[in-house]
């Protein structure tokens, strides 16, 4: 950790002073809310009375937000369609107080859109609206140029990729903009999928979820140390990153930075709705970095931001404040 954040306020205060560029797959989350109370007589399935439906930002946008939150600023790079969703996309992000020139409209996709039908708390049927095909030529080469822009500016302190396997990134995106952030020295973290999973080489924390390692690996790896170690020592070893960050739904994150391993516990919490918790664990691990924490203040910082909006319904950003008396309380820097 740096000596001149010598506590958990100063740390938080230091976010103001970062500039975070997220790029990835941008997405609109609605919800429509109802309730049920009969099966409908055309097919043995339930009827929904509508009650109300509200849309909120999702994938690489809620990081976007989610580092707002806490204090950061912001530029996010992505793709929208040519259509209502992408219009409220756009503005939704203004409505935040976020810049919007970083993003692109693409006239061959339709925005990634997803639309949970809640009843009782539960939720009966997701309906996605996307495109999930590589970027034409001509997209892709904005989406690299506009980044490269912004990261030659001189004022991005820290990278995101934020990766749903929507068709932003790929092997040529990722690439290009991992050669400039290096050459500028700016840190990347990363939150991958399965398409582009090896690509991210020699970043500076690496996110997937335990789902996603098994997927890649292609064996069952139990939540615990001897399995995860392994795990991650074959993904350090072939990606080269600095340190390893995997999440472990409710039992927390495993982290590794090839000399400290440890599994940070999450504390009880009521589970609410699990969306978007791991756009906010890349959020503060990417502030917890660019605050010089240890990978073990990064992990203990990450899995308590994670923990606190799965409390709560629906995609929603972190509590700045609630998460910082949580690190207090839980003696952060202890």
């Amino acid at each position: 950790m740096s000596p001149f954040l010598s506590s958990i306020d100063e740390i938080f205060q230091s976010f103001s002073h970062q500039t975070i560029l997220v790029i990835g797959d941008l997405m609109l989350d609605r919800y429509v809310v109802g309730k049920v109370s009969r099966i409908s007589p055309e097919a043995p399935v339930p009827v929904l009375e509508y009650e109300q439906e509200t849309a909120s930002l999702g994938g690489a946008a809620n990081v976007a937000i989610n580092l707002k939150a806490l204090g950061a600023n912001v530029v996010t790079i992505g793709v929208v369609g040519p259509d209502d969703a992408g219009m409220m996309l756009v503005e939704k992000l203004r409505q935040e107080g976020l810049p919007t020139a970083g993003i692109v409209k693409s006239k061959d996709r339709m925005t990634t859109e997803k639309t949970r039908v809640m009843a009782g708390g539960q939720q009966l049927l997701r309906l996605d609206k996307e495109v999930t095909s590589q970027l034409n030529k001509q997209d892709q080469v904005q989406i690299v140029a506009r980044t490269i822009e912004y990261l030659q500016k001189g004022k991005i302190t820290g990278l995101v990729f934020q990766d749903y396997n929507k068709g932003v990134l790929n092997e040529e995106v990722i690439s290009s903009i991992l050669a400039e952030a290096k050459k500028l020295g700016v840190p990347v973290t990363v939150d991958p999928k399965h398409n582009f999973f090896w690509s991210y080489q020699g970043v500076d924390i690496f996110k997937p979820n335990l789902k996603e390692v098994v997927q890649i690996l292609g064996y069952d790896v139990p939540p615990e140390m001897e399995a995860l170690s392994q795990a991650s020592s074959i993904i350090r070893q072939r990606i080269r990153c600095k340190a390893i960050l995997i999440t472990l739904s409710e039992r927390g994150i495993f982290y590794d930075d090839g000399s400290n391993q440890e599994i940070v516990t999450t504390k009880a919490r009521l589970l609410a709705d699990p969306c978007g918790a791991g756009d906010t664990v890349i959020s503060m691990a990417t502030l917890a970095l660019t605050a010089h924490l240890s990978i073990r203040m990064i992990a203990q910082m990450a899995n308590l931001a994670g923990g606190q909006v799965v409390e709560k319904s629906g995609v929603v950003a972190v509590n700045r404040e609630q998460l910082l008396q949580e690190a207090l309380q839980h003696k952060i820097l202890g």
